[in-house]
């Protein structure tokens, strides 16, 4: 009950009273001087001028999923006026790393105030001057600017509707053309093209080239194919419409796609061929497909991986064969009607530098055909009764609501009112099976681990992979690095109101921890940093490549080695002791973890971090795994109750250490001591020691067992 209770209370709370306590109302609403008691739901704050109500204060993310690309949201307070016109917006929380570190803070600032002064209810029913900036104002950082303006119009929309009462219904009237399920027949490629069912965007490398001419980094860099080349040609239609669809999907798929249409949803074929991909590569590291969106009045549809269908070909006979066919579902937490008129905007991108990119936008527009289309006469209805802001009240979870209760919403189809944290689970559901898979694979290893060591180049077969797979996969591409940074604020929120919701946000990292968790009590810290460890894995991979081209091995002695692994541990009780004071400042020099560089940003940050990263990587070349054994404070957290382990695991003989020294030798990160035991603490579980355990032809005890067998058969065979 402690847990769903706490839990409950995390998903409850919407964040803006505590945002609002020390801000200074003028920032974003101009001559405020005080901040009224937020109230609704949800929650909106009343913003006055001595006694004139002037504005309101809300957070963009208890209107709207503001999903970043690091799979946390992006926390933005905005102010607003009482003719819905956005006055200024506020970053207040974010775990954007290309924002935290590669992109200045100006100019998230500067990007945020292009939309002061833009109506988003105007732009949501007519055409006005004021428009929002373009994306490319924050170069290398696509996916969050487009997140965060997203997320700016939308739930301006919907905070001035909740303000005024105004709702689609009481808008005003008009004919609503709708998607007609009846209308239409199947039909061929060509007849589809020529209706308008299918809207085409040819573009030749001379026109990218030109568009880019003004810009003189991006000019730089022009496209060497010829002007009369195809870059790309894109097509896109309408198949939530059933004679489009069946058409364009064939009878089967559109059957399959149906399954996933809801009411309320759409689906869009986007199809194309030519060098550019418009699916690019964003929603294979973070999810997000940054290269295109929609765009109906003030709702602009971004797509993530959830929402999409991959296809092989198109079914309608005498369409060309294209590169990528793609089904992308719109569902209903948009406010979008695919019969009315909308645009598909693709974004075009050019390398700058290291971190910064030049973008230009095309616009393809389109209208579902009249004759797929039902026109639904306007019906005068009674206008709700508009909501007074200071007297709504935001309604509390029950007590007696069960972790059942959670767990079936957790499993359940996605929507709307569903929390930020389980939707964020449902999407990753992929992700989050590779990684229970691995956590499979690797507590199978340990728990075999006698059957495995015996067979020495089939284990170090099954090792290497993993940690291919780790570094890989786990890292560059899903981002799963796990930082004392965590360890931090895990503290730091119990000490200043612990909310789950925080750190359910991210599936993988709390996965991850949850496992590590558990793994100190069998095994200590060995499990994660020797096999989970995305960094660690780089560095082992690293140096064994280096040992492949014969780089000389450093033995680091004794003494000086006994002297050096404490440092870690010193590393990170400075770190733990600045958080309780400031937990930013502890972040910040959490960067001796270089994890962030070579991991979540792959190298790509200002140089002195690469240098940093680069350097040890440089020392574990020659001292294997250098970072692990003298300077990473998570190893050091780790280790301290990894010491309460249940378990000893590791095999040992008495001569190891007297006589023996062969596993104080052969260690890689030098965790044996020289009289032969183990230092739980230093020791990463890579099985090595294990392996020579069982070595007939290393271990001198089993080298003595195998010659006196040998002895005997070799006795019993002569007599």
């Amino acid at each position: 009950m402690f847990f769903s209770s706490v839990l409950h209370q995390a998903l409850a709370d919407g964040g803006l009273s505590e945002y609002v306590q020390d801000l200074d109302p003028a920032e974003l609403v101009p001559g405020a001087d005080r901040v009224g008691t937020p109230a609704g739901a949800p929650p909106i704050a009343p913003v006055y001028k001595s006694d004139d109500l002037i504005g309101y204060i809300y957070l963009n993310t208890d209107f709207v999923d503001a999903t970043g690309y690091s799979g946390k949201p992006i926390h933005i307070l905005v102010g607003l006026g009482p003719d819905g016109t956005i006055l200024g917006s506020k970053l207040v929380e974010h775990h954007e790393p290309i924002v935290l570190i590669g992109i200045p803070q100006r100019k998230i600032e500067g990007f945020l105030g292009g939309y002061n002064g833009v109506n988003a209810f105007y732009s949501a029913t007519k055409d006005t001057d004021k428009k929002a900036p373009d994306y490319d104002i924050v170069s290398g950082a696509t996916v969050t600017v487009m997140v965060m303006g997203d997320s700016l119009m939308r739930s301006a929309l919907r905070a001035y509707r909740q303000i005024t009462g105004e709702t689609a219904q009481t808008q005003e009237a008009r004919e609503q053309r709708v998607v007609d399920g009846e209308a239409g027949e199947v039909t061929d490629w060509q007849t589809l093209l020529g209706n308008g069912a299918i809207r085409r965007m040819h573009l030749h490398t001379g026109e990218i080239n030109s568009v880019f001419a003004d810009d003189p980094k991006a000019a730089k860099w022009p496209l060497k194919e010829a002007d009369e080349d195809t870059f790309i040609d894109l097509y896109m239609a309408v198949v939530s419409q059933p004679a489009i669809g069946k058409s364009l999907l064939g009878e089967e798929e559109f059957a399959q796609l149906q399954q996933d249409l809801k009411p309320g949803y759409d689906a869009v074929l986007i199809t194309a061929g030519g060098p550019y991909s418009f699916k690019g590569s964003g929603y294979v590291r973070g999810g997000i497909f940054d290269r295109i969106e929609l765009i109906q009045r003030s709702e602009t549809v971004r797509f993530h991986d959830r929402q999409h269908r991959r296809l092989g070909r198109i079914a309608a006979e005498g369409a060309p064969e294209f590169k990528d066919v793609d089904v992308f579902i719109v569902p209903d937490t948009f406010e979008f009607n695919a019969a009315e008129n909308w645009s598909l905007k693709l974004l075009v991108q050019r390398q700058t530098g290291a971190l910064s990119k030049a973008f230009r936008s095309f616009t393809l527009d389109y209208r579902l055909p009249d004759q797929y289309v039902q026109v639904i006469k306007p019906v005068q209805a009674q206008p709700e009764q508009a909501v007074t802001v200071e007297v709504r009240t935001v309604p509390q979870p029950q007590d007696g609501q069960s972790l059942e209760n959670i767990w079936q919403s957790l499993i359940g189809a996605p929507n709307a009112d569903s929390p930020l944290w389980v939707r964020i689970w449902q999407s990753k559901l992929v992700s989050i099976s590779i990684l229970g898979l691995m956590l499979v694979v690797v507590t199978a290893i340990f728990f075999f681990q006698d059957f495995l060591v015996k067979r020495p180049v089939l284990f170090d077969r099954i090792r290497m992979s993993y940690l291919v797979v780790t570094l890989v996969w786990l890292g560059w591409v899903a981002h799963a690095q796990l930082s004392v940074v965590n360890i931090l604020a895990f503290f730091g929120a119990v000490r200043s109101g612990f909310q789950w919701s925080t750190f359910l946000v991210d599936p993988l990292i709390f996965i991850l921890w949850f496992s590590v968790a558990a793994a100190l009590l069998f095994w200590g810290r060995g499990p994660f940093c020797g096999w989970l460890c995305p960094f660690g894995a780089l560095q082992e991979l690293s140096n064994r490549l280096g040992r492949l081209v014969k780089l000389p091995q450093i033995k680091v002695p004794w003494y000086v080695h006994e002297r050096l692994w404490p440092l870690k541990y010193i590393i990170f009780m400075v770190l733990f002791g600045v958080s309780l004071t400031s937990l930013s400042l502890a972040e910040k020099l959490s960067e001796i973890e270089p994890f962030k560089t070579a991991i979540i940003l792959q190298f790509m940050r200002e140089w002195w971090f690469v240098l940093f990263a680069v350097s040890l990587i440089l020392a574990g070349l020659f001292i294997e795994r250098f970072f692990c054994r003298y300077l990473c404070p998570l190893g050091a957290a780790l280790a301290i109750p990894g010491r309460l382990r249940m378990f000893e695991w590791l095999k040992r003989y008495r001569d190891c250490g007297n006589p023996c020294m062969r596993c104080y030798n052969d260690c890689p990160v030098q965790a044996i001591h020289p009289e032969g035991h183990i230092n739980p603490n230093e020791c990463i579980s890579c099985l090595n020691c294990q392996v020579l355990y069982h070595d007939d032809r290393k271990c001198p005890v089993v080298i003595q067992r195998r010659l006196k067998r040998e002895r005997r058969e070799a006795l019993s065979s002569s007599g």
